[in-house]
């Protein structure tokens, strides 16, 4: 983890703050109806932090919407036009996502460090293979994880200069390898937070796959402080999975924990269907606890004695079991009933 906080809002980020998630709205950004609907879905979601894109003056009045509709910190994701980092902070955005390098003279750059310094927004320099500098891409040929760093360390010096240290870096690439190595190299170099993810990283299935094989590969070498599982799908997905990413790797607690067993030629019953549907009901649940969905009585309550509750597949039924202790039986049809009946009295 870093050794330099950032303050994006209410959440911290680096020097051993949770790490958050985020994700970024895909609605149009002059629609601010549909804008602040999805925003308002991303937070009931868990989304810790929501980024919106500013393509133009126009834009701007999203920030002031969105800060009036929702609690979690909002990013503006600025590209080129400083003028627009500017009337972000006036109306009180909690983080701007801006390339310096991008945006034209030192004056610029010094003008939006100053006005982020004065209230207190902390600037993500956000890095991926497609925005590379040409000298850099001379140096090294195509977008390799060298590259990648020091295109973001460039950027964190144009800061630098005038005092600005509020920085939070991105090195993304669409290959997991690169992107880990990005990650890495800055690790060792720079002590800026680090936002974590897998740029163009696919539809839902192969996104939150790559994406997991990379920023889980990090945190579990302590490598990052805030995440975002980018996803060809709806961003509340983005949210999902981020969450469940950092439950499965131990950095994050709290919600149901649910474990179910992948099924063999002793399973009975329909178990896939039960643990989809046991799973979408516990959706809304938010209790500490283990619900495991397992497939016969042999290995069962053994394989699975953690859990809070369960059941193990019999034939035709179902042994609803706490902690490795059997509880009774149901039949198939009331087995999904029995658990959500057991989880309300924990």
């Amino acid at each position: 983890m870093s050794k330099i906080m950032v303050k994006a809002g209410s959440v911290s980020i680096g020097a051993g703050a949770p790490v958050s998630v985020q994700s970024m709205l895909n609605t149009p950004a002059h629609d601010i109806e549909a804008s602040v609907l999805q925003a308002k879905r991303l937070e009931q979601a868990g989304c810790d932090i929501i980024r919106a894109a500013v393509p133009d003056k126009e834009a701007v009045s999203l920030i002031y919407a969105l800060k009036n509709s929702v609690s979690a910190p909002i990013v503006a994701d600025i590209h080129f036009d400083y003028k627009l980092a500017l009337e972000c902070v006036a109306a009180g955005v909690d983080k701007i996502r801006i390339n310096p390098g991008n945006i034209g003279s030192e004056d610029r750059v010094k003008a939006v460090a100053d006005a982020c310094r004065i209230h207190g927004v902390p600037i993500r320099i956000g890095v991926n293979s497609g925005s590379l500098e040409k000298s850099i891409l001379a140096k090294y040929g195509h977008p390799t994880a060298e590259a990648l760093c020091d295109s973001a360390l460039y950027h964190a010096s144009l800061l630098e200069k005038f005092d600005f240290t509020d920085i939070v870096l991105s090195m993304k690439s669409s290959s997991v390898p690169t992107t880990v190595k990005a990650y890495e190299l800055a690790n060792e170099k720079c002590d800026y937070p680090l936002h974590l993810g897998v740029t163009e990283a696919g539809t839902e299935y192969s996104g939150i796959i790559k994406s997991s094989a990379g920023i889980g590969s990090l945190l579990l070498h302590g490598i990052g402080d805030t995440i975002r599982i980018s996803l060809t799908a709806d961003p509340v997905r983005e949210v999902v999975a981020g969450i469940e990413l950092l439950k499965s790797i131990g950095v994050r607690e709290g919600g149901v924990r649910f474990v179910s067993c992948p099924t063999c030629g002793r399973t009975k019953i329909d178990l896939i269907s039960l643990a989809n549907e046991v799973q979408t009901r516990l959706a809304s649940v938010n209790k500490n606890i283990t619900v495991a969905i397992m497939g016969c009585a042999v290995n069962g309550p053994g394989e699975a004695k953690e859990a809070d509750i369960g059941v193990a597949g019999g034939d035709g039924c179902g042994l609803i079991f706490s902690k490795g202790e059997i509880l009774y039986k149901v039949p198939e049809d009331k087995i999904a009933d029995a658990l959500l009946s057991e989880i309300e009295k924990i």
